[in-house]
């Protein structure tokens, strides 16, 4: 196992020096799912509920999240985030989120995409919860990135 970079030589907490990292291109992808009954997938894509459009304000939330990662996560760096795109797609079974988070910088945003697809996930949940108490959140996971020393990396 490689030695975890939030830590110290003394087992305490360290943000990252990334002072002497090049600047590159970055991007990470992320996805997760919501779990609900047919009848709420209905509501939620009428545009009917009673909270407004399910959709596209989830996927607002989640491009508000990753701009906030950093004040969210400890030791996360903040970044300025040159894309953010969060999709909220009807499949069977729910809706699938799916984030893409890009930046130039001297770390990556796996963090910001996966707070995208967190926030945009319980925002869905927020939203729908009085027709349906029973969804589940699922499957939130990096599915990509690029950039950066370690290179890229692929979910297979």
């Amino acid at each position: 196992m490689s030695k975890l970079t939030h830590i110290d030589e003394t087992g305490r907490a360290n943000m990252v020096d990334v002072s002497g990292k090049a600047i590159t291109a970055r991007e990470a992808v992320a996805q997760g799912f919501v779990r609900m009954d047919a009848a709420t997938l209905a509501l939620a894509l009428s545009g009917d509920a009673k909270k407004g459009d399910v959709r596209a304000t989830a996927e607002i939330a989640g491009i508000m999240a990753a701009k906030k990662t950093s004040d969210l996560i400890p030791l996360c760096h903040p970044l300025a985030l040159s894309k953010v795109e969060v999709r909220v797609e009807p499949v069977e079974g729910g809706l699938a989120v799916t984030a893409r988070v890009k930046t130039s910088g001297q770390t990556g945003v796996e963090m910001e995409a996966l707070t995208a697809v967190s926030v945009a996930c319980l925002t869905v949940y927020d939203m729908l919860k009085a027709a349906d108490k029973g969804m589940t959140i699922e499957a939130v996971r990096l599915m990509a990135k690029s950039g950066g020393k370690s290179g890229d990396w692929n979910r297979t």
